[in-house]
């Protein structure tokens, strides 16, 4: 799942991505353009709702990138992203655009 706020007085969206728990898991990060792409600088969290989830905030309107990356070296797509485009190292990467 992919939400979406409004940033109050600014023209930016808040994105956050939720994903299930699962206890035994590997623990899993948001990767994409907000990032440049670096693996393990947005986690996921655990969360008292039984998710997990991470936020960033980028411009109104911005068409954002993304996977998700396990500590065991794994990518994964959000099936909540409003599109897939080919990514450079062959794999499609989610899209989700930041608007209301």
């Amino acid at each position: 799942m992919i939400k979406r706020q409004a940033v109050k007085g600014k023209s930016q969206v808040k994105l956050t991505f939720v994903q299930p728990y699962e206890a035994n898991k590997p623990r899993t990060y948001v990767v994409g353009d907000f990032n440049d792409w670096t693996p393990v600088s947005t986690p996921l969290i655990k969360r008292t709702n039984g998710t997990t989830s991470a936020s960033v905030v980028v411009a109104s309107g911005e068409r954002v990138r993304f996977r998700y990356y396990t500590e065991d070296g794994k990518w994964f797509n959000d099936e909540a992203a409003d599109c897939y485009e080919p990514g450079e190292f062959g794999a499609d990467n989610s899209v989700v655009v930041a608007q209301l």
